[in-house]
């Protein structure tokens, strides 16, 4: 029970056309999503895990999608450990993330105990998924998750996270076995990989990254070799370089990037994913497609064995508001451009 298309790309095999996975496809840009949330909070869908499955399936039956990812949200583990969360609509969280609450967070078997609506929500997505569609599995970044507890969020200048960093290292005693449980109860609940999604990594110096991420993720990668593949926001070569090391099964990349590029980078490993600019998906129709076809170009030129492993998308999350026309223009021009 899987897309061939994915699995091809996972395990480096050539093949003429990618497969499709948009990361946040289903989300508030989507009718099928903000119908379910004129019944549903937020969190009863996240939480409640055939809801949580039925999210996930909308945007394969409206646009065909070859990868489901589940829906979920990154943030559940830090509510595992202790800390208050809600949604109002975007999540608050409290307290803020000192030595003192350290002491205060769950043991790891209550944690995972907690998190338990997340496997049987991946189980319940694969069940409902049609056979011929893959399944994406994800947990937040620990840094990512780190600057939330720390400033309950992932933007701005992270100075209170940088200027007390040894709090994560302390967080990471506590945070990462809650973590590579959750990747191998998804793995075991149906999920092909999990995306470490660690949004806020990206922006961190060299000296930074490499010091506190790459240990954090090897940890991760440790018994769940080549199923799990890595994405941060404005990531850089230097810092992609440093995880290629890992055990992973890929990365994903922004828009920043030549895909072309990145294809026949020699040093590459597994997956790339990615990474058309999500906000050229507003533009009017014939614009659009003039963008589309610009971006896809250069990878067209390229052979089925230098393409092998590439995974079709946008470069960060479908973003709210964006045209659905766009989006199923989108899945039908890869389609027809590489079925060749």
């Amino acid at each position: 029970m899987s897309n061939i298309k994915f699995q091809n790309a996972i395990n480096g095999v050539e093949q003429n056309c990618p497969p499709i996975w948009f990361m946040r496809q289903a989300g508030r840009y989507h009718s099928h999503y903000q119908e379910l949330k004129k019944k549903y909070t937020f969190e009863q869908l996240c939480k409640n895990p055939e809801l949580a499955a039925a999210t996930a399936l909308g945007p394969i039956q409206d646009f065909d999608f070859d990868v489901s990812i589940y829906f979920n949200d990154i943030l559940f583990p830090l509510e595992a450990l202790g800390f208050n969360l809600e949604y109002s609509p975007g999540p608050i969280m409290s307290p803020v993330l000192s030595k003192s609450f350290l002491k205060e967070l769950k043991p790891l078997d209550e944690a995972v105990d907690f998190l338990n609506f997340q496997k049987e929500a991946v189980k319940a997505t694969r069940e409902i998924l049609p056979s011929d569609k893959s399944l994406i599995g994800f947990i937040g970044g620990p840094w990512t998750l780190y600057t939330y507890a720390k400033e309950c969020s992932h933007k701005g200048h992270m100075i209170d996270s940088k200027k007390e960093a040894d709090l994560f290292l302390e967080l990471s005693e506590r945070l990462l076995p809650l973590l590579s449980q959750c990747i191998t109860d998804q793995l075991n609940a149906g999920a092909e990989i999990v995306m470490i999604l660690d949004t806020s990594a990206g922006s961190l110096s060299p000296d930074f990254f490499n010091r506190y991420v790459v240990p954090a993720i090897k940890k991760l990668t440790i018994g769940h070799e080549g199923k799990v593949a890595y994405y941060a926001k404005e990531s850089t070569r230097d810092q992609i370089n440093l995880l290629n090391e890992l055990p992973v099964a890929g990365f994903g990349y922004d828009h920043r990037y030549s895909m072309a590029d990145l294809l026949t980078d020699e040093n590459r490993k597994g997956i790339v994913q990615g990474n058309f600019d999500q906000t050229l998906l507003f533009s009017e129709t014939n614009v659009f497609k003039e963008y589309l076809n610009n971006y896809l170009a250069p990878i067209l030129e390229l052979t089925p064995a230098q393409r092998k492993g590439w995974v079709c998308g946008v470069g960060h999350g479908i973003l709210p508001k964006t045209p659905e026309s766009n989006v199923r223009i989108f899945v039908e021009t890869v389609r027809e451009k590489f079925n060749v």
